[in-house]
C-alpha cells in the first residue's frame, strides 16, 4: 500500500506498508550435515567432525559437502519457520529533472527508509540513498553521474538476521550476478565443496558514471541510445548469525565468511530502447576488480532505461 504526497515544486514524500510472509525451503540434500550421529551413509558429520570418524565398508560418501550443503545462516533461517514482516516506510524525493522518462539535465535525490517491526516477527532499519545528476555535455551526449548507499540494522535487542541484509548485485555494480559480490560463506570451499552461498551485508555504496547518445543513423523518434559507463561499489559488514549449536551433544558449527574490503568495478557498455512495450536496456559488462569467490555476469536484459 503506497500514498504518494508533493510538498512543493520539487520534492515530494511517499507513505508505504508492506507486509509479506517468508518462508525457506530446502532440497534435502543441502540439510543433511549433522555432528551427532556419524552415520557416513545416512548422515555425515559437520565440517568439525570431518576426518574424526572412519566410514563403514560400503560407505560411498565420507564428507556431506559432496552432495552440496546449504550455509549454516540459511540453515538457520530454516529452523525458525516461517516469519511474517510488517514494515511501515517512506520515500522523500527531491527532482529537478526536465523530464521523468528521458532526462538530460537536472537532479533525482531520493531517501528511504523501512522500519520493520509494526507487528511481524523481524525488527528492522533498513536506509537507502540513491542520487542522479543528468547534464547534456555535448549535443545529444548526455552525462549521468548516479551515487548510493544503504545501512541496515536491527533494533529492540535484535540482531539481523541473514535475509535482512542488503545483496550485492547489477543494481550495484554491472558485471556481476545477483548476490554476485560480498560477504559469502567459505566454509565449505576449505572442504572442496558447497554451495559458497551469499550472505549480504550491512552496509554498501555504490557510483555509476554513464554517457548515453542516440544511435547513429537510427531515428530520434526511434528511441534508441547507446551508452558506455564505469560502476563502482562495495558491499561489507555481514552481521548475521555465524554459529550454531545443532542439538544436544553436538560441537556445534562456527562459519567462515569471506568479507573482502575489496572495491568492485566493472566497465561495459548498454543499448537501451524505449520500445512501444515499455523501456528496455541491454547491457554487456566487463569486471576489472573482483574477489576469487565472486560470481560474474557479462550479459544482463532488463526493464527500465536508466541504472
Amino acid at each position: 500500500m503506497k500514498l504518494g504526497i508533493p510538498i512543493t515544486e520539487n520534492i515530494s514524500t511517499q507513505a508505504r506498508f508492506t507486509v509479506y510472509r517468508q518462508e525457506i525451503s530446502l532440497p534435502g540434500a543441502w540439510q543433511n550435515c549433522n555432528d551427532i550421529n556419524p552415520d557416513f551413509i545416512n548422515t555425515f558429520p559437520t565440517p568439525d567432525q570431518v576426518g574424526r570418524f572412519t566410514p563403514p565398508a560400503g560407505a560411498t560418501q565420507t564428507n556431506c559437502f559432496q552432495d552440496g550443503e546449504a550455509s549454516l545462516a540459511v540453515r538457520k533461517e530454516l529452523a525458525q519457520g516461517p516469519v511474517v514482516v510488517s514494515a511501515p516506510g517512506y520515500t522523500v524525493a527531491y527532482n529537478t529533472l526536465d523530464n521523468n522518462k528521458s532526462p538530460t539535465y537536472g537532479m533525482l535525490v531520493e531517501l528511504k527508509q523501512d522500519v520493520a517491526g509494526a507487528g511481524g516477527d523481524v525488527r528492522n532499519v533498513k536506509s537507502v540513498l540513491d542520487s542522479r545528476l543528468y547534464n547534456e555535455i555535448f549535443p545529444d551526449i548526455v552525462g549521468i553521474l548516479r551515487v548510493q548507499g544503504g545501512v541496515a540494522t536491527g533494533w529492540g535487542g535484535e540482531g539481523l538476521r541473514m535475509l535482512d541484509h542488503f545483496q550485492g548485485g547489477p543494481n550495484m555494480v554491472r558485471g556481476f550476478a545477483p548476490a554476485g559480490f560480498g560477504p559469502r560463506d567459505l566454509t565449505q570451499l576449505a572442504f572442496g565443496y558447497g554451495q559458497n552461498d551469499a550472505l549480504g551485508g550491512s552496509l554498501y555504496w555504490a557510483s555509476s558514471v554513464e554517457f548515453q547518445t542516440p544511435v547513429p543513423f537510427a531515428p530520434k523518434d526511434f528511441g534508441m541510445k547507446l551508452a558506455f559507463f564505469a560502476d563502482a561499489g562495495q558491499l561489507t559488514h555481514y552481521v548475521g548469525p555465524t554459529s550454531w549449536l545443532t542439538g544436544p551433544g553436538a560441537t556445534g558449527e562456527t562459519l567462515t565468511v569471506g568479507d573482502n574490503n575489496m572495491v568492485r568495478s566493472s566497465v561495459g557498455t548498454s543499448l537501451i530502447w524505449a520500445s512501444p512495450f515499455g523501456p528496455l536496456r541491454f547491457d554487456l559488462a566487463y569486471a576489472l576488480t573482483k574477489a576469487s569467490y565472486d560470481h560474474t555476469q557479462v550479459f544482463r536484459f532488463g526493464g527500465g532505461g536508466t541504472f
